[in-house]
């Protein structure tokens, strides 16, 4: 994965909306996979995945997932969304799953001194994706910036690992973020779409 010699953060922050591309329309990415879960979930899965010896070999090192408080409970039976499409909830769904899996993640790596956290940054902040969507910004871009800067580098926040936050408060999450056996189910699921089985 490169000549680098660390990576202390890596922070996954790819996302598309609700809308756009394809006007609402369900969309497939190169591999087959409904788009949104393609590229909100799948890409920082698999990137983190691969780098994750060398963020082991960096330690202490920080994964910081850039997630939502739109949260919607993954259909393990239609993860696709081809039975029943709607954009809010692929969306939504690809957002959780980034919750699911940095709790995962903080379990493996709880003797590595590599931490995991997630983040909703800010509302509706001046986005192209919330601007495709139609939505006036609620938050400004300095706001959502700042969130994801202190799960990056505050000090206060070395070794805090598993914890999802609203801004830059420690928050609940969607109840299936806590069951372990749907976690299960995602990271099977997710290393069988990026081939890491």
């Amino acid at each position: 994965m490169g000549s680098h010699e660390r990576l202390d953060v890596l922070v996954n922050n790819a996302g598309i909306g609700t809308t756009a591309p394809g006007d609402g329309r369900r969309i497939e990415s190169a591999d087959g996979y409904e788009l949104r879960f393609a590229v909100n979930y799948l890409a920082g899965y698999l990137l983190t995945r691969l780098l994750l010896s060398l963020l082991e070999r960096s330690a202490p090192a920080r994964v910081v997932n850039v997630s939502s408080a739109g949260q919607a409970p993954i259909d393990f039976d239609d993860v696709m969304l081809e039975r029943h499409y709607s954009g809010v909830q692929a969306y939504c769904q690809s957002k959780l799953a980034q919750i699911m899996f940095t709790f995962d993640l903080a379990g493996e790596l709880q003797d590595e001194d590599v931490t995991a956290t997630c983040l909703h940054p800010a509302t509706y902040m001046p986005t192209k994706m919330v601007r495709a969507a139609g939505v006036n910004p609620v938050s400004s871009l300095d706001r959502g910036v700042q969130a994801t800067l202190l799960l990056v580098a505050a000090p206060e926040l070395d070794g805090v690992t598993g914890q999802y936050f609203d801004g830059t408060r420690p928050a609940e999450p969607h109840p299936q973020a806590s069951d372990a056996h749907a976690r299960r189910q995602l990271r099977e699921l997710s290393d069988q779409l990026c081939g890491l089985r």
